[in-house]
């Protein structure tokens, strides 16, 4: 069986909305215990069921492993995305901050990256920072005002 057929059965897994958290569970270990010991993306991908179930606390190991044994491309953004949102979940904001904001200055998953550093922002108390953050990755993506939205975003950060 290629990655290709094992990455599909997992997304088919992740698709499937009539699996509980503990479903979904069980369904991602034993397509992960089809690939090598400490394999990096069966570590993400179990990483991510928890996370989804609420079990950050098992999930930031989990991410941490998989990132440990070289996870990399899109996945290595994903993973670090996602342990960033869980360490902001377990109250670990100074790390979160730290994390999103290396992934939010370049690559594919930047605006993604963005969100959950405004978010995170949010949580650590600085609101103001956090719509700026979020206006500045929106602005782009705007049919029209691009440029205002982009001026006050500005306008907030420098007003703090």
């Amino acid at each position: 069986m290629t990655e290709a057929d094992w990455q599909n059965r997992v997304d088919a897994v992740w698709g499937d909305d009539a699996l509980s958290d503990e479903e979904r569970i069980v369904r991602i270990d034993a397509l992960a215990a089809e690939r090598p010991a400490e394999d990096a993306l069966a570590l993400f991908e179990r990483a991510g069921a928890r996370d989804s179930a609420g079990r950050e606390g098992d999930a930031e190991v989990l991410y941490r492993r998989a990132l440990a044994r070289g996870l990399e491309g899109r996945r290595r953004s994903e993973a670090r995305i996602q342990l960033a949102s869980t360490l902001r979940n377990l109250g670990q904001i100074e790390e979160s901050l730290r994390i999103l904001d290396e992934e939010r200055r370049g690559g594919e998953l930047a605006d993604a990256a963005a969100a959950f550093y405004a978010l995170a922002l949010a949580s650590s108390g600085d609101p103001t920072s956090a719509a700026s953050i979020a206006l500045e990755t929106l602005a782009p993506h705007l049919p029209q005002y691009t440029r205002s939205v982009a001026a006050y975003a500005r306008e907030l950060r420098t007003a703090r």
